[in-house]
């Protein structure tokens, strides 16, 4: 079982963990469990067990957090993270995002453990194994919690879409590649950077 886990490449829901039965994980519940080395979310209840990411989703969460961390905490306008922060949604809604941002606004949101509510912005670097997962599960969460800004990032491709909430659904700003410069209703001065400088 052990070496099946460890070659498991996509999400998959967490069957055999102990614990309440799927649909009825927490964060305390999840936050109880011992560190198996592994990664876990939790969408409507059900325990996932998420594929640790490979070299290029590392480097391009790097870089967007390097550029983001100069565009919004070095001006002063809030706080940025990178994975692993476990962000709560909601009682039953636990996830890590690859970046996130805090506006100074909510900033009572961040506690020693935790991102308790809707970030301002969060980023997730799809990989083939993901992007499923990405595009359903988690652009549903993301909508439901009322997350403002939501990027899509694909390393394979060079792309970068921003999607912004309206209403209940998001909408795409577009998807940047190449020269093309980023647009962000969050942070808006990232009009400074071209798409293909994040995958340096």
């Amino acid at each position: 079982m052990a070496l099946a886990m460890e070659k498991q490449t996509v999400v998959i829901p967490a069957n055999w963990v102990p614990g309440p039965k799927q649909g009825e994980w927490t964060y305390h519940h999840y936050a109880a469990l011992p560190d198996d080395g592994q990664r876990y979310e939790i969408i409507d209840g059900v325990l996932l067990m998420t594929p640790a990411p490979g070299i290029p989703h590392q480097k391009a969460a790097q870089h967007i957090f390097r550029y983001l961390a100069t565009l919004v905490e070095d001006a002063g306008l809030g706080q940025v993270f990178i994975a692993p922060v476990d962000v709560e949604l909601s009682p039953t809604f636990l996830v890590q995002p690859d970046v996130i941002v805090i506006l100074s606004a909510e900033a009572q949101k961040v506690t020693t453990n935790r991102i308790i509510g809707a970030p301002s912005l969060v980023v997730e670097v799809s990989s083939p194994s993901t992007i499923g997962y990405d595009r359903r599960e988690k652009q549903d969460a993301y909508a439901r919690a009322g997350i403002p800004e939501y990027w899509i990032v694909h390393p394979g491709e060079r792309t970068i879409e921003v999607l912004t909430l309206e209403g209940n659904e998001y909408s795409s700003l577009g998807i940047f590649s190449g020269q093309a410069t980023l647009l962000s209703k969050i942070v808006p001065t990232i009009c400074e950077v071209a798409a293909e400088k994040i995958f340096l």
